[in-house]
């Protein structure tokens, strides 16, 4: 455990180098203090060695010269022996009280110890030789330096000898100090280096903590800079990274926001496929379009991976294969999908693609509107302009031999001008409804009045076919502020079509509610009705029950239901219609009260 934390590995690994150092220099110190001990016993030996030869050489009083040397060995804590060349000893072994003595024997008998007197020779050694003390036998490691002397023709050595006791003694008592000062120096490492340990990871605990609330999305998190040093520093580093972080992340989320807005309000469709083509991203038109196949496809469910219309799927392939924008169109439940595909990049390499659907199910719509409509003037127009030639090439060729033939056949050249003069006011009408270019001109009317007077108008040909005209009024009449002529017009092509429409002894009623909001107009009659296929359709141009645009009492141009529906829309209201065929029909139209 203790290696996975910083703390124990810091510790370790600087008491280890500590250690190290310390066994290092403590074996160093130790051997130095050996040579140096050594070094030093063999200088005193040889120093006290030359100033026994001076004494032995100058002085003619040997009592007194063997006195000065026992003095001079004591206070060194040293031995000496004097031997002379026929092998006899100046000093007793009484004189050394408990120091170990070598005997005589000894140095005579060593060869390297006898060579001083044999070979006058100076000799150094350190070795084991047999001693005595205390009167008892027993074998030391000895140090001994011999020099060799000459007195007026005699000559014989001095040689001067130390236990190593004392030398390692002395030795050991400083291994001792070297010790203790090394494990004291480890102790105090040991403090240093956890102390030391943990004032350097504390903050980096601190950080751990902080990445961690950062990693969860809490970027308010600050580390506390305690110190000016690189952890400070790394402190500070981490404060700004979260700040920037934060800033980063808004940014996104922002962005994210917005495109989220972008693609919820586009009118087109958006599809985000990756590169296998599962479907990352949509929008509401693409999720009707989704919607639309699955249920075109008999799916149950709402999404499957890949299940995609098969144009969209080739689409797909072509796209990432040829690295460039597709177009296609597809038609499912009845509308028409243009789909634009463009590829999307990652560097160089392709990741996926973006498809627009655009719904062109209405822009169709209309392109068909506009070539029936086309075709609906030049019929409307055709039928007419054909009986004016044909009356008029008759009326020149004096076919007509009567004057009531002439003025029958003029008669008929002005119904057919007029009915084109109304097609082309009706058609100028429309087209400026439909532009916003007709301007209504409002004006406060008493309802009730109002109604009457248009009612009043149908009675005459309501009981030529006796067919009852009816009003009825729910609620309490007020003035209201409306265009006159455009409302007029309205209940006019309203009331008209249901007489027109309806048998003889038939009804036609004219009801109108007023409620605090709105006023409801309902024009109801038990007519012929409308078939429930064409009931879309009423409020096109040049819509006519009569498929076959026979004329007669019940012809008109087609264009009155789309002028009503446009100035009912002009007035901010809402127009429909209800019918059974022979049961009857019912057009409803609401317009909200302004008044003043």
């Amino acid at each position: 455990m203790i290696w996975r934390s910083v703390v124990g590995k810091l510790w370790v690994t600087i008491l280890l180098l500590v250690s190290v150092v310390l066994t290092l220099l403590t074996i160093l110190l130790t051997q130095f203090f050996e040579n140096f001990y050594d070094s030093q016993a063999k200088e005193q030996l040889t120093k006290m060695a030359d100033r026994l030869v001076l004494i032995m050489e100058h002085d003619n009083n040997k009592e007194e010269a063997i006195r000065i040397t026992n003095e001079m060995a004591e206070a060194y804590s040293m031995s000496v022996m004097i031997i002379d060349e026929n092998h006899h000893s100046f000093i007793s072994s009484d004189s050394l009280d408990n120091a170990p003595y070598i005997p005589v024997s000894v140095f005579n008998q060593n060869k390297k110890l006898s060579s001083v007197t044999e070979s006058k020779e100076k000799i150094y050694t350190k070795s084991e030789f047999p001693v005595l003390k205390n009167g008892e036998k027993s074998s030391h490691t000895m140090i001994v330096y011999g020099e060799p002397y000459s007195v007026n023709g005699n000559s014989g050595g001095v040689y001067v000898y130390q236990s190593i006791e004392n030398i390692e003694e002395t030795t050991n008592h400083t291994k001792y100090l070297i010790f203790l000062a090394a494990g004291i120096a480890i102790i105090l490492t040991t403090i240093f280096a956890f102390f030391l340990s943990t004032r350097i990871t504390a903050p980096l605990r601190k950080m751990r903590e902080a990445a961690m609330f950062v990693a969860k999305g809490e970027f308010d998190m600050k580390v506390p800079i305690l110190t000016h040093d690189e952890i400070g520093e790394l402190g500070m580093t981490f404060n700004r990274m979260g700040r920037q972080l934060k800033n980063n992340i808004t940014a996104l989320n922002q962005e994210k926001e917005q495109l989220a807005s972008v693609l919820s309000s586009m009118a087109d469709g958006v599809i985000t496929f990756d590169r296998r083509m599962n479907i990352l991203v949509t929008n509401p038109p693409a999720d009707r379009f989704l919607q639309a196949f699955y249920y075109e496809s008999g799916m149950k469910t709402q999404k499957k991976e890949n299940m995609l219309p098969e144009a969209v799927i080739h689409l797909f392939q072509k796209v990432v294969s040829l690295e460039k924008e597709q177009l296609t169109e597809i038609d499912i439940q009845g509308r028409s999908w243009v789909v634009v595909m463009t590829p999307l990049y990652d560097n160089s390499v392709i990741r996926g693609a973006v498809a627009v659907l655009r719904d062109m199910t209405e822009e169709r719509r209309m392109d068909k509107l506009r070539e029936d409509f086309v075709a609906n003037v030049s019929h409307e127009l055709k039928t007419p302009l054909s009986m004016l030639q044909g009356y008029s090439e008759a009326i020149v060729d004096n076919i007509a031999e009567s004057e009531e033939e002439k003025k029958e056949l003029a008669s008929i050249i002005l119904d057919e001008s007029k009915r084109m003069g109304r097609l082309v006011n009706e058609l100028l009408d429309l087209a400026k409804l439909e532009a916003g270019h007709m301007k209504l001109h409002y004006t406060n009317v008493s309802l009730k009045p109002f109604v009457e007077r248009i009612v009043r108008k149908f009675q005459g040909p309501a009981k030529e076919r006796d067919i009852q005209l009816s009003l009825h009024m729910e609620g309490e009449p007020e003035e209201l502020n409306i265009d006159p002529d455009r409302i007029e017009q309205v209940l006019t092509n309203l009331i008209d079509n249901a007489i027109r429409h309806t048998l003889n002894e038939g009804f036609v009623s004219l009801t109108i509610k007023i409620s605090e909001q709105t006023v409801s107009f309902n024009v109801k009659d038990n007519g012929t009705g409308i078939k429930e296929e064409d009931l879309p359709f009423v409020f096109e141009r040049f819509y006519k029950g009569d498929k076959a645009r026979t004329r007669g009492k019940s012809g008109g141009t087609g264009l009155g239901l789309a002028i009503a529906r446009n100035i009912v829309e002009a007035h901010g209201g809402q127009i429909n219609v209800h019918s059974k065929m022979n049961e009857g029909t019912t057009f409803s139209f609401v317009i909200p009260r302004m008044l003043k």
